[in-house]
């Protein structure tokens, strides 16, 4: 294949459809909409989904689940990459200058590839087997405390609790 014997897909070089333009351009009179009814109508525009009165798709589907409002997303790295960087100190500044994280979420460190060196890792969480891992190298796996925002105070409640 080469430029000589390109085509351009089909119909991509048709023109535009110009409805109302006459009875000789095929779209006179009703420009395609038919006869009328509601799609015929100017203006008429039905819900997206609608299905002509049949039960729509997204209402036929079951529901399923929910949504945690409090979840908590984490950056996460293997054991691996951190060997990979190699550096003794990881913390996620590091990380993020090296292009291993590129989000600002906590950071999650898993136990997936061995250690040979010892490391000492600055981590918001770390799972089981990567805390052993790294134990077991000589290096410390230190827990960064995750920020939680404090609850909001709600001066509402507290002065109709001093009225009474």
């Amino acid at each position: 294949m080469n430029l000589s014997n390109i085509r351009a897909p089909k119909k991509a070089t048709a023109n535009k459809k110009r409805v109302g333009r006459g009875m000789g351009s095929g779209m006179g009179k009703t420009s395609t909409r038919g006869h009328k009814g509601q799609r015929s109508r100017s203006g008429s525009r039905m819900m997206r989904g609608f299905e002509g009165g049949q039960m729509p798709l997204h209402r036929r589907m079951p529901k399923r689940g929910f949504t945690n409002i409090f979840r908590q997303e984490f950056n996460i790295v293997n054991l691996e990459k951190l060997v990979a960087l190699g550096e003794t100190t990881i913390t996620p500044e590091v990380l993020r200058k090296a292009g291993v994280i590129k989000t600002k979420h906590p950071l999650k460190v898993l136990g997936d590839g061995e250690l040979t060196i010892a490391l000492t890792v600055h981590a918001h969480k770390f799972s089981k087997s990567a805390q052993e891992k790294i134990t077991k190298s000589g290096g410390k796996a230190e827990v960064i405390a995750v920020f939680v925002p404090a609850e909001i105070k709600n001066d509402k409640k507290k002065k109709k609790q001093k009225k009474s």
